[in-house]
């Protein structure tokens, strides 16, 4: 029965992951129909995203501790009405400011309730496929632009912009709500199952935690590995078209990137639960440096698919991976808010990116140097990944008081 009702964590954790962020990532469909309609700026439209990602890093912290205290249920209730309350009022915005503070806080808000506390969730469930569960629940983020994003845009053409996010918003709430009340805490754990709890039976001091040497090497790889792959992400796109690719043929490179990576978190994910989190996500942070340090010598439309293969692949399939080793390190006690953390510092990483990589193309007039920077942290990370101490499991002296 707690494997069965696990599988019910993993497909709703996946529901709500794939709807938050698809909601979220819709911006994108809706920024020109809204500034056609309003007269709105579109940096101005768009920094709802910027604001978006900077309350997520925070937001899934704070909820991550939230749901390590009450539990995973009240957090992606709360989390399910407030994202559909916030499509509801952007719907309904009349001025910038208002659009601002509503899908680029609120929803931010809104959408960084699910991961931290959905994974911490997945973890406790899971014994053996612990993994590959997770890697499942993350897949609902790669699926996220393929599906909402084409709705969204059917539902423009069909009503106009307004009608398409109140839609959008109502349906959020007839998707999540019940699937929030599906979330249950996993049963008490076994002894040997608690780590992350000082012999004495209490958690570990959060201010140790984020002093030790496990919590120092998971979130540097974490900045590290997002750092790496966030700029190229980004600016594929426009790499692609100074490559001699067409327009729209270089955005047909995100969608094979896309479902690279939920490919990619299936083999990554199974892989490490036969032989372990470490070796993989070294192993997938090298696959990522030398596919970046690649995208120097590409120029067609069939090296940029066969790269974006393998790149989408390995950036896809790590990432869920870390969540598996703050689990091992740390124990289901205190997993939403350590994870919460390591998140909020991959968040930093993704910010950085982007802007990097627009000033080294108004710098040099190309990306070259921002493959070469990009592939160079790639390894740094995987070199920290090296770093990793051994987990509980593998050694007969607990670190930071806790047992295995």
């Amino acid at each position: 029965m707690r494997v069965s009702y696990g599988w019910v964590i993993v497909g709703a954790g996946a529901l709500m992951t794939c709807v938050a962020l698809g909601a979220m990532f819709s911006l994108a469909i809706f920024q020109e129909p809204i500034a056609t309609a309003t007269g709105w700026s579109h940096i101005g439209i768009a920094s709802a995203m910027t604001l978006n990602f900077i309350v997520m890093g925070i937001g899934g912290f704070v909820w991550g501790a939230a749901s390590d205290r009450f539990g995973p249920r009240p957090v992606v209730f709360v989390g399910a009405v407030l994202l559909g309350l916030a499509l509801v009022l952007s719907s309904r915005a009349t001025t910038l400011l208002q659009f601002q503070l509503t899908y680029g806080v609120l929803v931010g808000i809104a959408a960084s309730t699910f991961f931290a506390p959905m994974i911490a969730a997945t973890t406790a469930w899971f014994d053996r496929n612990r993994s590959l569960a997770v890697s499942l629940v993350s897949a609902g983020m790669g699926v996220a632009p393929m599906t909402i994003s084409p709705v969204a845009r059917w539902l423009i053409s069909a009503y106009d912009w307004r009608p398409a996010m109140l839609i959008i918003g109502i349906s959020v709430w007839v998707l999540l709500l019940p699937a929030a009340l599906l979330v249950r805490k996993a049963p008490a754990e076994s002894e040997d199952q608690r780590a992350g709890t000082a012999a004495d039976g209490s958690k570990p001091s959060l201010s140790a935690v984020f002093r030790s040497p496990q919590f120092l090497v998971l979130g540097l790889t974490f900045f590290a590995c997002c750092a790496a792959h966030s700029g190229p992400i980004f600016h594929m796109v426009s790499y692609a078209t100074i490559c001699g690719v067409a327009p729209m043929a270089a955005v047909s490179i995100y969608s094979v990137e896309g479902l690279a990576g939920l490919g990619g978190r299936l083999l990554y994910g199974g892989l490490a639960d036969r032989v372990g989190v470490k070796p993989v996500i070294v192993a997938g942070l090298l696959v990522q440096a030398c596919a970046l340090a690649a995208y120097l010598l590409v120029s067609s439309l069939g090296e940029f698919y066969a790269l974006a293969v393998i790149f989408g692949s390995a950036y896809g399939g790590v990432m869920p991976l870390y969540a598996v080793l703050a689990r091992e390190y740390f124990g289901p006690r205190i997993i939403g808010t350590v994870f919460g953390a390591a998140t909020m510092l991959s968040s930093l990483g993704m910010a950085f990116g982007p802007l990097i990589g627009g000033w080294i193309f108004d710098t040099f007039a190309n990306y070259s140097w921002l493959f070469i920077g990009s592939a160079m942290v790639g390894l740094a990370a995987a070199a920290i990944a090296l770093a990793f101490p051994a987990l509980p499991r593998e050694r007969t002296e607990p670190a930071l008081g806790m047992s295995s």
